[in-house]
């Protein structure tokens, strides 16, 4: 598996698992009536964040992620970063090279730590993989996610210093 920078011609081979992810309603908060060049911009980082894609050997999107500054301004020396996996790859260890990849980035780009800020409880897989990588659950705001088919649920906030 090699984590590159995603390209512009990338981003029409993410948004199928994108859109499956989000419109699945189990882990994403986006709007459910995105297109293919509305969710662009969603995903599709400027800098100074940054958007990455792991591939396969013959060249195959396996997921992506994207990662920059939390906050603007006086918020901008947190990281924060946001995954994705085509469900096609899942379970194959796609999910944990890219988020060490975006703690690796964000720790040489100067960040002094990295806050997901919506992390859904039910989403137990990623809540354990992001607590191998060194996250610690700071609170769970109660009922702040609509999860598609168990109704309103948690959503942690989780946090990793430097």
């Amino acid at each position: 598996m090699e984590i590159r920078d995603a390209l512009p011609d990338d981003w029409p081979r993410i948004y199928p698992f994108f859109a499956a992810i989000v419109d699945g309603g189990a882990t994403y908060a986006y709007p459910a009536d995105h297109t293919l060049e509305s969710a662009r911009s969603l995903w599709m980082d400027e800098p100074p964040g940054s958007t990455v894609v792991a591939t396969s050997e013959d060249g195959q999107i396996l997921g992506s992620a994207k990662m920059g500054p939390n906050r603007p301004g006086r918020g901008s020396h947190i990281a924060t970063a946001s995954f994705m996996v085509d469900p096609a790859h899942q379970g194959r260890g796609v999910g944990a090279a890219l988020g060490a990849y975006a703690v690796s980035w964000a720790r040489a780009q100067g960040y002094v730590g990295m806050q997901f800020n919506a992390v859904v409880e039910t989403n137990v897989v990623a809540v354990r993989l992001w607590q191998r990588l060194g996250f610690t659950i700071m609170t769970t705001i109660p009922e702040a996610f609509d999860h598609r088919t168990r109704g309103l649920v948690g959503l942690h906030v989780m946090y990793q210093k430097f």
